[in-house]
């Protein structure tokens, strides 16, 4: 499931070409119907494969999003090549160039365009998460319980899947779509290693998602490289410290455990 969030993004480019090649504009609301439209049909086509064939989920999401982000390249190349749909900024990103966006005047600041749509849907996202927590809660780790209790697992599941696919969407012009999918997973699965309740959980993400941004700007500003590149990069490091030193499943203290476990088989065999 983790993974969903990759198909669908690459997933989304056909959808955003369709949109353009039958409305011949850009406009953001257009490409937003395309992207969540295609989010869908990825989403189904995943379900209908692993249902219908003996293919198993993680085969049918490659089989999907692959065939599907072929059909977008092939479009764009064949009907869209003259047109500045630059298939390197959907796929990295450049959130350096951020600042040169055209923006608004906020309280006699110049917050640019990219920064307010993230923020509106940072509060969209916020506020259906409170709405729809217990929902969102007991379909995700027991599907027959929701079942039983009434809640429509079918809708919650694509209600989120079309949340995910405008994350994604908004996503794009900011940091691409490569570094959506680091910022999907490496914040809750490093959160996941020190807590198992779902509120620390969502907590830490957005801590752990907040420092990935502020240390890759200072990694990427010391090693003059790429900020998007960074960021990852010090996420995957704060990572494996915590997988290292995780007081509840650390590999320091699982080694600890194991060597007194030998201990004491050992002294168990001599007495």
């Amino acid at each position: 499931m983790a993974l969903v969030g990759d198909a669908i993004s690459h997933s989304l480019l056909p959808g955003i070409a369709i949109v353009f090649l039958i409305s011949n504009s850009r406009s953001t609301g257009l490409m937003v119907t395309g992207a969540l439209g295609a989010g869908l049909v990825t989403v189904w086509l995943i379900e209908f494969i692993h249902k219908k064939t003996r293919v198993k989920p993680d085969a049918a999401l490659g089989v999907t999003f692959t065939t599907l982000f072929s059909i977008g390249v092939i479009l764009i190349s064949v009907f869209a090549d003259k047109v500045d749909l630059d298939l390197e900024c959907v796929l990295y990103g450049e959130i350096g160039f951020i600042y040169f966006e055209d923006g608004k005047s906020i309280f006699g600041l110049e917050v640019p365009r990219p920064v307010i749509r993230m923020a509106g849907t940072l509060l969209f996202v916020t506020l259906l998460l409170v709405l729809f927590y217990k929902e969102m809660l007991v379909t995700s780790f027991d599907s027959g319980l929701a079942t039983s209790l009434g809640i429509p697992t079918g809708w919650v599941y694509y209600g989120l899947m079309m949340v995910l696919s405008l994350v994604i969407v908004f996503s794009f012009e900011s940091v691409g779509a490569i570094m959506v999918i680091a910022m999907l997973i490496m914040p809750s699965v490093t959160a996941a290693l020190l807590s198992d309740r779902l509120p620390h959980i969502l907590v830490m993400t957005v801590s752990f998602s907040s420092f990935y941004a502020l240390s890759g700007l200072h990694l990427a500003s010391w090693l003059n490289c790429s900020p998007a590149g960074a960021m990852v990069v010090s996420g995957f490091a704060l990572f494996c410290m915590v997988w290292a030193l995780s007081p509840r499943r650390g590999l320091i203290l699982l080694g600890i455990k194991k060597y007194r476990h030998k201990k004491a088989e050992q002294f168990a065999r001599e007495l």
